[in-house]
């Protein structure tokens, strides 16, 4: 359903394709296109609150070229960044099914396979997390899921070589009530980016 604000937009409403840098070292894993914001304007985090709150830092830590996304046609480029989601369409409810997330599993796999110098995932919520988690499974890595409990701003090394940096999603949820701070979410892609140039 269409909000009032957008009535006469014409939505994506498809498959959201993932967007930025195939040269990236750092991945940044989302959760699903929002319902008025991605699944409307047709790239990741882009014409949402989400959205609003991810550009700048990522303007700031020198990953995106601008520090607010609009549309696709914006002029925002990606460097050294690549953004995907675990979930490539808007769910019908807030949180994907499980189903959903089994049915675009095969996605997530395919484009870590082609992104050849991803080092560091930053896992944008606990279940981007637990589908990166889940992709090294389909990998064959033994994953004991208690040695990776989720928190902001936790480092694992994978078993496939990559290291994973967790942060809460920049959800309005989250980022009106202070449970992630611009501090607090500059922090995580600082040191993403650390980690990614680090020889």
């Amino acid at each position: 359903m269409r909000r009032r604000a957008y009535a006469d937009w014409e939505y994506w409403g498809r498959p959201v394709p993932s967007f930025g840098d195939p040269e990236a070292r750092v991945l940044a894993l989302g959760l699903a296109p929002g319902a008025h914001g991605s699944n409307r304007t047709g790239r990741p985090f882009t014409g949402d609150g989400s959205g609003d709150f991810l550009y700048p830092v990522l303007y700031e830590t020198g990953l995106a070229s601008l520090p607010k996304g609009t549309s696709l046609h914006d002029g925002m480029k990606l460097s050294n960044l690549w953004i995907t989601s675990v979930v490539r369409c808007a769910p019908p409810g807030n949180k994907p099914s499980l189903e959903e997330l089994h049915n675009c599993a095969q996605w997530v796999d395919r484009e870590i396979s082609l992104l050849r110098n991803l080092r560091v995932v930053v896992c944008l919520g606990r279940i981007a997390f637990d589908g990166l988690l889940a992709h090294e499974q389909r990998l064959g890595s033994s994953i004991i899921r208690s040695r990776y409990p989720f928190a902001h701003g936790a480092e694992f090394s994978l078993p496939s070589g990559l290291k994973a940096i967790t942060s809460y999603h920049p959800s309005l949820q989250n980022t009106n009530t202070g449970k992630l701070t611009k501090p607090m979410f500059l922090k995580v892609f600082m040191r993403a980016s650390e980690v990614a140039g680090s020889k």
